[in-house]
């Protein structure tokens, strides 16, 4: 089976109880029963010292007393409790007097083997008592002689149940320990373990593919919240990533089968004599046409393809933006005189020496430029403008055509997106020409910002950094 952290730790916690209750049982109570005992044997030997005192100064030669003298009696003058033993006992080891009177008579054997180790032992006495019992002795002595022994003696269970209070205290403490953790335990489960099980099945969900799948909402503060949002985050962009792959694979089979498309067709129909040979001019032009535009879709593709395998390359260069700007815009004057477009400029009366690739940069305004001219309504202007802030230049794009809807804004750097009144309004567009702008500005690690509003036209606004040269006077032409 295999093992999970909660497992781990519901095993952890089963061990740490049974090495708790091993620890009660067998050492931290062990102990202090045997130091119960050894506490109740030391006040035993009090009590023993005592009637071995007594029985020294004034009855020493225990073995002969008077007719008239009463063992008994000092039994009761000495108070002992009802469950406890008195033997008096003769220097050769027999029991003169026992308050069990069946014990009198009797030998336990020698007493110096069953107090070799201390004050104290738990024998049975050679079966002369019942039960194991504590017992104490101490000796009784009269002018350096000993005359005999007092052993006192305590069934051992009685004593051993005098020590169930303080044994059940242990347990109820033991007993609070274990709720505590087992609380402690929950706690766990609630807030740690059932948090990262839903992230784990999240996590195995997504590992699928299914990027539908929601995360509960995990309402904690803490590290695996933050992961929890993090994932649910994951996986919206994983899903938009998904459906953008979905959307590239379908935009890129459009603008490649199209113009394949268009070519078998006219080839086929040249062929089998549906195109007459008066016209196969017109229609090679067309051809021609569509041949370029798959060869600007593959280069775009492999250039893109070139920036991403082996980073794009700069060939940085002081160069003026005006004077490129101007050959860019005076390229653009047969398709504006088509749509009758004004291309609107404003440099201000200097140049403007900025520090990047100015092969690249030219493919930036060009198309952005030609972007413009595309989606800009006939009879309608498009203004360039440049500016400077501090060491910054800014360089903008302003048409007024179409616009972009306000939900497409952020897709309109992905590669192969066309919204779909591009592709209604234009076919020559490959839907890579923002994609390689957004590529060439990031490269030069500058900003480039849109604005739009659907219906009034766009704005598209980049930014260079200025050459640590002066700005030089801007040559009319």
């Amino acid at each position: 089976m295999k093992r999970t952290i909660y497992l781990k730790l519901l095993l952890g916690y089963g061990i740490f109880i049974a090495l708790s209750l091993l620890y009660i049982y067998n050492g931290y109570e062990k102990a202090a029963e045997d130091k119960h005992i050894a506490s109740y044997a030391l006040s035993l030997y009090n009590q023993a010292n005592g009637i071995s005192g007594y029985y020294s100064k004034y009855h020493y030669n225990i073995s002969r007393p008077d007719d008239s003298y009463s063992f008994s009696g000092d039994i009761k003058t000495f108070m002992l409790p009802d469950d406890t033993t008195l033997w008096l006992v003769s220097s050769d080891g027999k029991i003169l007097y026992s308050s069990r009177y069946r014990d009198t008579g009797k030998i336990p054997g020698d007493l110096s083997s069953y107090f070799d180790s201390g004050i104290y032992t738990t024998t049975t006495y050679n079966n002369i008592m019942e039960e194991e019992v504590l017992s104490v002795y101490s000796p009784i002595v009269n002018t350096y002689k000993t005359y005999g022994y007092v052993i006192l003696s305590r069934r051992l269970e009685a004593v051993v149940s005098d020590f169930a209070p303080l044994s059940n205290f242990n347990y109820s403490i033991f007993l609070l320990m274990l709720i505590f953790s087992l609380s402690i335990l929950i706690v766990f489960h609630i807030f740690i373990f059932r948090p990262i099980r839903n992230v784990k099945r999240a996590v195995n969900e997504y590992a699928k593919g299914n990027f539908d799948y929601k995360l509960p909402k995990i309402y904690y503060k803490d590290e695996i919240g933050d992961i929890g949002e993090k994932l649910n985050f994951m996986a919206l962009e994983m899903k938009e990533k998904d459906d953008d792959q979905r959307k590239f694979i379908t935009n890129i089979s459009h603008d490649l089968r199209s113009p394949l498309t268009s070519i078998k067709g006219y080839v086929e129909a040249m062929l089998d004599g549906t195109i007459p040979p008066e016209l196969h001019e017109k229609y090679l032009n067309i051809l021609l046409f569509e041949t370029e535009r798959l060869n600007k879709l593959t280069e775009s593709l492999l250039l893109l393809n070139t920036w991403d395998y082996k980073g794009m390359r700069l060939d940085i260069t002081d160069f003026d933006l005006v004077s490129l700007t101007r050959n860019i815009v005076a390229s653009f004057e047969g398709q504006c005189s088509r749509k009758k477009i004004t291309l609107d400029v404003f440099f201000g009366s200097k140049a403007y020496i900025v520090n990047a690739d100015k092969t690249k940069i030219q493919q930036v305004i060009y198309n952005l430029l030609d972007n413009g001219i595309k989606f800009s309504h006939n009879n309608s202007t498009i203004n360039i403008k440049i500016t400077d802030k501090n060491d910054k230049i800014f360089f903008s794009v302003k048409d007024s055509g179409i616009g972009i809807p306000k939900e497409n804004l952020k897709k309109i750097w992905d590669r192969f997106y066309k919204t779909d009144s591009s592709r209604g309004k234009d076919k020559t567009g490959t839907g890579l020409g923002l994609s390689i702008v957004k590529e060439v500005i990031s490269s030069h690690n500058e900003n480039i910002n849109v604005i739009s509003t659907e219906g009034v036209g766009t704005e598209f606004i980049f930014t260079l950094q200025r050459s640590k040269k002066a700005s030089l006077p801007v040559i009319s032409s």
